[in-house]
């Protein structure tokens, strides 16, 4: 019993991912050119998110930063996920509230060129939609990966990658698919 619902899961998976890769690739090949070309002009990645689309955040910075695979190592990529810093989230969340978390490690980290990805499974998340008013006003480019809606960061970001699914699980679980891809097609853009 349990090794069927298992297997239902993981094929359902597999659907999400062949539908993400036939109507995500096009979106996701433009988000690591975007991304490849700041890096080339001295710019960085930033990441926002929630939950699990926060640690999906630092996963992807990782790849970035570190190498996406050891076999084919190359010089670090710079990334940041601004998810990691407890102590000043903490902080700025107790005073000020949660929604400005990520809105203010943009204003204080961001620069023009920079690029900031936002992940949210419904599109809807308070403080990764402050984050990319915040990027507009200091000239960075905006990246949604979202659920099938794309809910409000939609009309937020300058470009949405919407995994064709409402289901959480394997929304996310597209989402570092596709982290995966992106990072790859950035390392080949830039000839490593």
């Amino acid at each position: 019993m349990a090794a069927s619902s298992i297997q239902a899961h993981l094929l359902t998976s597999a659907e999400v991912k062949t539908a993400t890769a036939n109507e995500c690739a096009a979106a996701a090949a433009t988000a690591a050119e975007t991304i490849a070309t700041a890096l080339q002009h001295g710019g960085k990645l930033l990441l926002c998110g929630n939950g699990g689309s926060a640690g999906d955040c630092q996963h992807i910075a990782a790849e970035f930063v570190a190498t996406l695979d050891h076999r084919r190592p190359r010089k670090g990529l710079r990334a940041l996920a601004l998810t990691t810093d407890s102590s000043f989230i903490t902080a700025y969340s107790n005073d000020f509230g949660f929604d400005g978390i990520f809105a203010r490690q943009v204003e204080t980290l961001a620069d023009q060129g920079d690029v900031l990805i936002g992940l949210s499974t419904s599109g809807n998340s308070g403080n990764v939609l402050a984050a990319f008013a915040a990027a507009r006003d200091r000239g960075v480019t905006t990246i949604a990966m979202t659920g099938a809606s794309g809910g409000k960061m939609a009309d937020a970001a300058d470009l949405l990658i919407a995994v064709p699914s409402s289901e959480t699980p394997l929304v996310q679980e597209a989402h570092i698919a596709l982290g995966h891809a992106i990072t790859a097609e950035v390392e080949t853009l830039l000839g490593h």
